[in-house]
């Protein structure tokens, strides 16, 4: 009976050093993604995002902690009386050209689609003739 106690007690203290070999517990796990999502909600209201666009950008992320995010950073504005700041760089899916670019593009495809547009050439003998003057 001494033989299984000490392989339990053995085998126990091999699962408790498993926090060192870097094998995250579920607890763990979860705290991370509810500290993940509660900033990227924060940072969502900071930024002047409506909670939909959040979701819509962040869909990996946990819909309840980015909205305890969002709320936490939005009593803290009103409280603090903070203003929005606009983010400085566009959404991953607002990198679509502009229709100023579109047309910049056009004019460009265009010219290289298109051959120039060539005039008949003159023959000398009818540059001859309207280079000179009619005698009346």
């Amino acid at each position: 009976m001494r033989t299984p106690s000490a392989l339990l007690l053995a085998l126990a203290s091999l699962v408790a050093g498993c926090d060192m070999l870097g094998i995250e517990s579920a607890t763990a796990v979860a705290a991370k993604r509810e500290a993940e999502g509660k900033a990227i909600g924060s940072a969502c209201r900071h930024a002047g995002r409506a909670i939909e666009d959040c979701y819509t950008l962040n869909k990996k992320a946990d819909k309840g902690a980015v909205f305890a995010g969002w709320r936490e950073m939005n009593d803290y504005m009103r409280e603090n009386k903070l203003e929005e700041v606009a983010p400085q760089l566009p959404a991953a899916g607002a990198a679509k050209p502009t229709p100023k670019d579109d047309e910049d593009e056009a004019d460009t495809e265009d010219t290289k689609a298109a051959p120039a547009k060539t005039t008949p050439k003159a023959t000398p003998k009818a540059d001859a003739k309207a280079a000179k003057p009619k005698a009346h």
